[in-house]
């Protein structure tokens, strides 16, 4: 049975269809125009893991469709690859009655919503997000963008998608490493704005880890409401939205520094949210059992809550001064005064950065 959430943008509704074997029932497909020419973005494992059966419905429905392919990995999330897909799109004549799909993690996702974002001036895209943590997080909202040298997603716009498909089977095909950076984001979710929810992952985290179907639909549709929740409100993040930004700001210095290679996004990420978690306690906000708390619930999902002790204190400053959420050159952090609760700060000092950073490599 299909769940379908409406993400409530000003200008812009658009519909999130949630599921398990979506594509294997007929009634996903009213959603394609069979008059459309539809152009999917996906990396080599992934077409090579798929072509035979997910692209096999797409043709049995007679959609149109062709196929494009990137690298994998973070490091290709990129301004050359994003002119390799506009070129191939030119070389096919592609006008703005083609559709771009996004078939996989948050990298293909970021990366084709911005060529829809800028292809002779903007053309529509779909999100078919294949990891948890596209299906939770990157998928939704509209974000879209590529890394610069010097920071993450430096490079981008705000371009919504036509519609999203969520497929629970997709999930079952992750390597465990990349499911469990998935749980990243779940957990930050819960740390900003529902303690019951917190509570059910603590209770649940086996079944969400063993991939039981009821648990997932709850927790990815929990996952979706609450971002459609705050991004309805503030789409490109003005304000309000900027909480979602729990755990970066350290989490993007850490990607940025070993270049994309060392740790996957959720990984950087929960690592991020302990050491703002830790920045939360040195400052008097947050409970020291809050924090333990938040490090034993990342710890049931396999995820590191260390800091790499190879990277120099200074490093972290480095990218921490480009964040995105920065005024006048000020760092500003997401930290959270207890689960369900977080505030922006924007006076925490370079002594506290790095006390932090040294107090939570003693996890």
């Amino acid at each position: 049975m299909l769940k379908k959430l409406v993400i409530p943008i000003k200008d812009k509704n658009y519909p999130i269809i949630i599921g398990f074997n979506i594509f294997k029932k007929n009634e996903i497909f009213s959603f394609f125009n069979k008059k459309k020419r539809y152009i999917l973005i996906t990396n080599k494992i992934l077409l090579k893991i798929f072509k035979n059966t997910i692209l096999k419905y797409f043709k049995q429905n007679k959609i149109n469709i062709e196929i494009i392919t990137i690298p994998n990995g973070e490091n290709y999330k990129s301004l050359k690859e994003v002119n390799y897909i506009i070129t191939k799109l030119l070389k096919k004549n592609c006008g703005r009655d083609s559709i771009l799909i996004a078939f996989g993690g948050g990298v293909i996702g970021d990366i084709t919503g911005f060529v829809a974002s800028i292809y002779q001036r903007g053309i529509e895209f779909i999100q078919i997000p294949t990891t948890l943590l596209a299906q939770v997080d990157a998928s939704v909202g509209g974000k879209t963008g590529v890394n610069h040298i010097l920071g993450k997603n430096m490079i981008g716009t705000f371009w919504q998608p036509k519609f999203i498909v969520i497929d629970l089977f997709f999930l079952s095909t992750l390597p465990k490493n990349e499911l469990f950076s998935g749980f990243a984001e779940v957990i930050k979710y819960s740390i900003i704005f529902n303690k019951k929810f917190f509570l059910w992952l603590e209770k649940n985290f086996i079944n969400l880890i063993n991939l039981h179907t009821k648990y997932l639909l709850y927790c990815i549709k929990k996952c979706c409401k609450l971002k459609s929740k705050i991004i309805s409100i503030d789409e490109k993040e003005e304000n309000c939205r900027m909480v979602l930004n729990f755990g970066h700001t350290y989490g993007h210095a850490i990607e940025s520094y070993f270049n994309y290679k060392k740790y996957l996004h959720g990984e950087a990420i929960s690592i991020g949210m302990v050491i703002a978690s830790k920045t939360s306690e040195i400052l008097g906000f947050l409970k020291k059992k809050t924090v333990c708390r938040i490090i034993s619930l990342l710890k049931k999902f396999n995820l590191p809550v260390l800091p790499p002790k190879n990277m120099p204190l200074d490093s972290y400053f480095f990218y921490m001064k480009k964040d995105k959420k920065n005024i006048f050159g000020n760092i500003r952090l997401i930290l959270p005064h207890k689960i369900g609760l977080v505030k922006l700060h924007d006076k925490v000092t370079k002594e506290i950065i790095f006390s932090s950073i040294k107090n939570s490599l003693k996890n």
